[in-house]
């Protein structure tokens, strides 16, 4: 990638956009409106993509930030669309919400480290309350850790995007199209705010065309506010049905989940989040401050409308967010990463530290192992003299990193792979550690190691962060 080139270089006099997420609904739709004007480069997970308007493809793992850092380079200006982004591995023990913060916290350095001058994230619209579901906490957290290193960041907070190929249109269009009676959980009565595409569209392009950029969040919504409810009868009135509605007080959230998907075909990881917010009113907040002026209002009728016009023009496969992740070709890996509460003064290093210290105590007689760390390398072996279960590697990283990276060389239990690793990475300025085992590639066969070492491992990290809960913060 040295051959990228900033846009101030007497060979380019187009500002160079780096999109993350570039081929989904929004990325997709965004290239042909700014190639014109800018020079773009998607990301992607996997290798010859290829998409209209952009200028080129860079393979990235959004779970490395070596990686990261590298498709980043050259770029003036970032564009972050990435939500709930699975890692291709096949057994991840993980919180989808742990996930999403990893990858922005690796997005967030890379842009700090590469000189991008400005970073656009679309979010999406959050209640004015503070219990949050997991869901909506992801995404404000998201938002805080983007513009946490330095590089202003603007958040667009949408209500839900309207257009053909956007998965919450699909959902809605499909519950619409094949219920002729529509059961209605007390959910459907929260108010919700929607926005076309193209308009969401027009604001990111005058965002990005801000000449001094600073940290800031709006609300993008493009109708006036409705319940659930309202929204499903204004689709039936599109579509030209007529359909039964029918409050059902008692359906839970996770009924709901389930009865949406089996309808839809959309998968539970995409239904049961978004479900699971739907009882929170996620409208959008009034005020100069808080609204962007290329917002436009545009009646929901007519935002329909559009939305199934380019639906009927279109013939597409099902939205990206529907269809699961493609496994990758080779020996099977393990993605784990788990939330831990940081001590307060304490930082990453200590708790790598703190980690390899008390595990062998921690566990007792359940599992005789030993720790031996001489300079960089650490063995967890069998008693002291027995065999090498885990071959550890320490790699040095600068301090402003606040990560501790173990590369897995090896032993009995793994096997070395390119970028396995294991790492302590300090969170939301220092409160929260991260302590993740990426690219883990096991010697026992798989369904051993599934029933046996997989599970061990998620009750060690259980018991340490408990551990590390329990202690008491570094006294200044």
């Amino acid at each position: 990638m040295n051959d990228d080139t900033r846009s101030d270089s007497p060979k380019s006099s187009k500002r160079t956009i780096v999109v993350a997420g570039a081929t989904g609904f929004i990325g997709s739709a965004l290239a042909p409106r700014l190639c014109g004007r800018f020079r773009l480069i998607g990301l992607s997970r996997s290798a010859g993509v290829e998409l209209t308007g952009y200028e080129t493809f860079r393979q990235v793992d959004l779970f490395s930030r070596k990686n990261t850092e590298a498709a980043l380079e050259g770029a003036d200006l970032a564009i972050y669309l990435v939500h709930s982004m699975m890692p291709s591995a096949r057994l991840v023990q993980a919180r989808f919400s742990d996930l999403d913060l990893l990858c922005a916290d690796n997005f967030a350095r890379a842009a700090r480290s590469q000189g991008v001058r400005h970073v656009v994230y679309i979010g999406g619209l959050l209640p004015q309350q503070s219990k949050l579901s997991e869901h909506l906490e992801s995404r404000l957290e998201v938002e805080q850790v983007l513009s946490s290193y330095g590089v202003p960041v603007t958040t667009l907070r949408a209500g839900i995007v309207v257009g053909a190929g956007g998965s919450s249109f699909q959902i809605l269009s499909r519950l619409v199209h094949r219920l002729p009676i529509m059961v209605c959980p007390s959910w459907t009565s929260t108010q919700t705010q929607a926005i076309d595409l193209d308009g969401l569209l027009d604001v990111m392009e005058a965002v990005l065309d801000t000449p001094q950029p600073v940290t800031h969040t709006y609300d993008v919504a493009g109708t006036r506010q409705l319940s659930y409810r309202e929204l499903m009868g204004t689709m039936a009135k599109v579509l030209g049905v007529r359909r039964l509605m029918l409050p059902v007080p008692f359906v839970t959230p996770r009924l709901s989940g389930l009865w949406v998907a089996m309808t839809t075909g959309a998968p539970m990881s995409l239904v049961s989040p978004l479900v699971e917010s739907l009882r929170h009113q996620m409208t959008a907040r009034e005020g100069a401050e808080h609204r962007h002026p290329a917002e436009r209002p545009i009646a929901i009728e007519t935002m329909l409308s559009r939305a199934l016009k380019s639906q009927d023009e279109i013939v597409a496969p099902s939205p990206k967010a529907f269809r699961g992740l493609r496994k990758r070709p080779g020996l099977p890996t393990v993605v784990s990463v788990q939330r831990m509460t940081l001590p307060p003064g304490r930082d990453s290093a200590w708790a790598a530290d703190e980690y390899l210290s008390w595990l062998p105590k921690g566990l007792g007689l359940l599992a005789p192992i030993r720790i031996i760390s001489e300079g960089s390398n650490v063995e967890f072996r069998l008693m002291h003299k027995g065999p090498v279960l885990i071959h550890l590697e320490r790699r040095s990283t600068q301090d402003p990193e606040k990560r501790c990276v173990f590369r897995v060389l090896g032993g009995l239990l793994a096997r070395q792979t390119e970028r396995g690793r294991l790492e302590f990475r300090e969170v939301l300025d220092g409160d929260s550690l991260l302590v993740g085992l990426h690219e883990f590639c096991p010697r026992l066969p798989w369904w051993i190691y599934r029933f046996s070492q997989a599970l061990f491992h998620g009750w060690v990290m259980k018991r340490f962060a408990q551990h590390l809960a329990a202690l008491p913060g570094k006294e200044s």
